[in-house]
Parts: C-alpha cells; structure tokens; sequence
C-alpha cells in the first residue's frame, strides 16, 4: 500500500482530483480474471502495453480510491473506497484498514466538512467506506454536510437479503456500516434505474452487470467530457480484452455488455476516462486499435 501524490486534471471548468487510498500488487490475473485470463495475451503483447500495469512478477497492480470533483459552486466525492475499521467477516484483506484517506483528501484540499456531494457509482465494499467512520463505536457519517447520491436499484438489492449469495461474500455486512447509517441519517438521495441529469453537469448512466444497478457518471463541461467509469472495468487489461470480466462481477454477461457500450462510446473521442481500479494516474484515453480497443495513461 503506497502514499500516492494527488494528481489533478482539468475539464472545462472543474478540477477533478485523484486521490489514492490504497495501491495492491501481487494480484494474481489468473484470480482477478477468473474463467478468462488467458497468459498468451501478456507474452504476446508485454513489450508494447503501457508502463505500470503488472509488477515486476507480472502479477495485476490495482489501485482503490477517489475522484475529487470541485466545481465552482461545489466539493463532490465520486466514490469513498474502503474505509477504516470495517467488520468485513468474509473479506478480511479490506477488513480493519488503519489508512491516512482523510488526511490524503486535506492534502488534496477537501475537509470532510466542506463537501457537498457524495456520488455512489455502487454500493460495494471499495466504493462506499468512507461513507462512514467508527467515533465512540457507531458509526457515523464521515461527511456530515454531504448529500449521498446513488442508484435505487443499488439500495434495494443490498439491504435486501437477495443480496446474501455466494456472489456477494465480500460486500457482506458493508450496507450495514457504510450505507445504512447515512440514510438514518436522512442525507441520502437515490437514482432512478433510467439514470438521469444531476446538477447539470453530471448524468448518471445505466451499466449494470458488475453489480446489478451500477452507474457510470459523465461529467460534461464547458464544452469538455469525461466519464467515471465505475467497476465497467477494473484493470486495463479489460480495454484489450472486454470480454473478460472480474471475479466480482456477479451478471457475467450484462456487464461484457456495458463494458463494450462504454468503450465503444468513449474510443477516439476526447473523453477522459477516470477509472477506479486502474494503476498510475487511473486516468487516460481509450483509442481504437484494428478491430479492438487500446489504453494509454495521461
């Protein structure tokens, strides 16, 4: 787990900050990519991918985090990562994290205070933790300020018991501590299945598969695009190869269907894509390349 510096971008008007709070290596693909990893792809192409994408025994590098959006009226979180403290019983690497997130967010010129928005692609375990922190044993929102923003579809599934299945095991117990308390507390606003508009310059897009109502959120303005993307893909082997999905991609074939919607929308357009789990920056481009797609980070 490395300290990452805060790496900001533009987009139109808004700044859009990166803001790390764990990076993993040693990811075995043949795990990550269960049922689909295939090693001839990495002999094949090693000497022509980008740079940070496998560690030096050519194991996955992924990242968790945080994407800062600050507008000139507005602080917006996309997404909370993991969190500290978490009763995770079975998932005990992301279990009773001890990580300088919010002193990470300070440096990047966010007090949990000053924000207005917290934007859930999704309600997995890395996407909401610090939604909430432990203070005299409750837990209580981190963002005290904030309105959480997230799909309907998402609430309904997670604090349903549908969701207790083999599929889930690593989520179990995170509504419980990282959503639930919010919407006690009367900060939350949900998204229809449809998607829609938000603030103006935000629009919540279906593309479910990963988890069964998963947004991807485009950010346009001043005549400039970007898209965070959400768990569509997590590593950038998946630009190469869409049709591989993650081991925690619970609707297998939806998701290789949202994840070529969403490539096919974004290639050889000036869009950013702010990913989630990618390694380096997490941010870049997707080109076309012969009849598939390409990854370069900026």
């Amino acid at each position: 787990m490395t300290n990452i510096i805060p790496t900001v971008y533009q987009v139109g008007d808004v700044t859009v900050t990166r803001v790390t709070e764990m990076m993993l290596d040693g990811v075995p693909p043949e795990v990550y990519f269960a049922g689909s990893w295939d090693p001839k792809f990495l002999e094949e192409n090693r000497n022509s991918l980008p740079a940070g994408l496998i560690d030096d025994n050519s194991q996955l590098i992924v990242s968790i985090g945080t994407w800062v959006v600050k507008t000139p009226k507005h602080t917006i979180l996309i997404d909370t990562a993991t969190g500290n403290d978490k009763n995770l019983p079975l998932n005990p690497d992301l279990a009773n994290l001890k990580l300088p997130y919010l002193e990470r967010l300070k440096e990047a010129g966010v007090t949990p205070e000053e924000v207005d928005y917290v934007l859930l692609t999704h309600l997995h375990v890395d996407h909401v933790g610090w939604n909430t922190k432990l203070v005299d044993g409750k837990w209580v929102p981190t963002f005290p300020n904030a309105k959480y923003v997230f799909p309907l579809a998402e609430q309904q599934y997670y604090s349903s018991e549908a969701s207790h299945n083999k599929a889930n095991e690593a989520n179990f117990n995170v509504y419980e501590e990282s959503v639930l308390p919010v919407v006690e507390a009367g900060l939350t606003q949900t998204i229809s299945p449809e998607g829609g508009e938000f603030l103006d310059i935000f629009t919540f897009i279906p593309t479910p598969g990963h988890s069964i109502g998963q947004m991807s959120i485009r950010l346009k303005t001043g005549g400039e695009e970007a898209l965070f993307g959400a768990d569509v893909m997590h590593h950038p082997f998946q630009v190469f190869n869409p049709e591989w999905n993650s081991m925690y991609c619970e609707f297998t074939d939806q998701a290789r269907v949202s994840r070529l919607r969403v490539l096919e929308n974004i290639a050889d357009r000036p869009v950013i894509y702010f990913s989630t789990h990618f390694p380096e920056s997490a941010a870049g481009y997707v080109t076309r390349s012969g009849d598939g797609y390409k990854w370069d980070f900026i």
